[in-house]
């Protein structure tokens, strides 16, 4: 290991370099507000910003320091963040709501551009696009099939990239083409993060860091919140736990499944060398099941490179490891290169790969966003903020369809290992 990481080698994400863990201290805690909120990431700030400035005393709690999980964790990558394709959705859901869901995934990728713009948040958000490698020739032509025949109403910009003319994209052959899609962003994750949190604050939120809620329960017309120092009364409460929904909210936590998600940076490279292995900004993903994901950090010096590299959780040492052997093997003249960072966060899966978001026994929740929400987390934030306010336009497509489960499961997956490995047989297979 001593030869493959760098003097300085922290197992602390790369994004905290510029942007570490903002000190908030020990704030007073309220014993009483009109909404507090679960969670001190995307989703809970933008929530906590929609209701702040609607005039609600709000209250922001969180287990660890702000933004500690993955929305200081995850690689900085935009999509459309829906999953399934509108023929899966529509033998679920029928056409119309196929249609509504999939269009909630253009709406928070439009939406995250106008949010940063509106606010002036310094986070090198940029829309480079994104190139999806195909990991086999079958999976190449389903995906130039994809982009000819697009859903009426739900074309995106996109265009399909030949394997003959793969390396304008990616220095390797590894892939086998790929298609591009042109309106995919990027950001610094941390420093969107930061942004939010000040702006949060201005609007007169409380935030208190390391104040863990251990239950939630009906009081009256509103909800009483046990916490590590103390109860708070509330009248409405938001929960945005994601990955790390936990035993307060146990309707919840039996629909997320929290999966790591490890990620990578190289220690400083050479210009000619990114520019050999990496020639655009573009984000890039591939069409594996287990997939990979990375992109150059934003001013063109490191590769992050994340995935999915062992069929449990593992320590971030380890994971650096094997996710270094992969990026070498899609780029071998990078064999000499050493990481300066190996981190990992909790992502949250759903059962039908779908985000979630809505009401239940009073508590308002969006979650499960399935390893694609850096754009999502803060549409649906801010939508839970709007119908907490009683605001029309707080309502999504997804709140409409049901939020499953699975007999047995109560938050542990004890079914990961054998999934994955399932899914690597699938992409060993090329399918």
């Amino acid at each position: 290991m001593a030869d493959i990481l760098t003097s300085d080698f922290t197992t602390d994400p790369y994004w905290w370099d510029r942007s570490p863990r903002p000190d908030l201290g020990a704030p007073p805690l309220p014993k009483a507000v009109d909404v507090a909120v679960v969670g001190s990431g995307y989703t809970g700030l933008c929530a906590a910003l929609e209701v702040a400035r609607g005039g609600r005393s709000t209250l922001v709690l969180d287990a660890r320091d702000a933004g500690w999980g993955c929305s200081s964790r995850n690689g900085g990558q935009i999509s459309t963040s829906i999953k399934p394709d509108y023929d899966s959705l529509a033998r679920r859901h029928g056409p119309d709501a196929a249609f509504a869901i999939l269009k909630e995934g253009h709406n928070a990728l439009a939406w995250i551009e106008a949010f940063v713009g509106a606010e002036g948040i310094d986070c090198d958000f940029r829309v480079p696009g994104r190139f999806h490698a195909a990991h086999s020739a079958r999976t190449y032509e389903r995906l130039a099939r994809s982009v000819g025949n697009q859903p009426k109403g739900l074309e995106v910009p996109a265009h399909v990239v030949p394997r003959a003319e793969q390396r304008r994209e990616l220095g390797t052959d590894a892939y086998h083409g790929g298609v591009v899609y042109e309106k995919h962003a990027s950001l610094d994750p941390g420093r969107f993060h930061q942004g939010l949190l000040d702006r949060v604050l201005a609007a007169g939120a409380t935030v208190v860091p390391h104040c863990a809620v251990t239950a939630i329960e009906r009081d009256g017309a509103g909800h009483r919140l046990q916490t590590a120092r103390g109860p708070v009364l509330t009248r409405d409460v938001v929960v945005a736990t994601n990955g790390y929904t936990g035993t307060p909210t146990p309707w919840l936590r039996r629909r997320v499944i929290p999966i790591g998600s490890y990620i990578i940076a190289t220690e400083p490279l050479a210009k000619p060398v990114m520019d050999s292995v990496m020639p655009t900004d573009r984000i890039v993903s591939d069409s594996r099941k287990v997939v990979y994901y990375y992109r150059p950090s934003p001013d063109r010096t490191r590769i992050l490179f994340g995935g999915r590299v062992t069929s449990g959780e593992t320590d971030p040492r380890h994971s650096g490891a094997l996710l270094r052997h992969d990026l070498v093997k899609l780029f071998p003249e990078l064999a000499e290169v050493r990481i300066s960072h190996s981190w990992m966060g909790f992502v949250a899966y759903t059962f039908d790969t779908l985000a979630h978001s809505g009401s239940r026994d009073g508590l308002h929740y969006a979650m499960g966003y399935c390893g694609s929400g850096v754009s999502m987390a803060g549409y649906l934030g801010t939508r839970a903020g709007q119908r907490v306010l009683g605001k029309p336009e707080g309502q999504t497509a997804l709140d409409r369809i049901a939020f499953p489960t699975r007999p047995l499961y109560t938050g542990r997956p004890w079914f990961l290992g054998a999934t994955v490995a399932a899914y690597r047989w699938r992409d060993a297979l090329g399918f």
